[in-house]
């Protein structure tokens, strides 16, 4: 039970790009390619996403109830 819950850490990583870490990149300042860092940051967490729920789901599959019922 234990190990299925470690595998839903990977649901934090969204909230954490998303939400804890925006105070420490919202500024325009540097422009990579013309495009402001935050843009780029949000455009990176939007596509980090859909991977950490993959895994967090591809963990809770794998770690199903004994006797092969979920």
């Amino acid at each position: 039970m234990i190990r299925q819950r470690s595998r839903l850490w990977w649901l934090l990583v969204p909230f954490v790009l998303f939400a804890g870490a925006l105070p420490l990149v919202n500024r325009v300042e540097p422009v990579i390619g013309g495009v402001p860092f935050l843009f780029l940051w949000l455009f990176g967490a939007t596509v980090v996403t859909p991977v950490a729920v993959g895994l967090a789901h591809r963990g809770r599959r794998a770690g199903g109830r004994p006797g092969g019922k979920r």
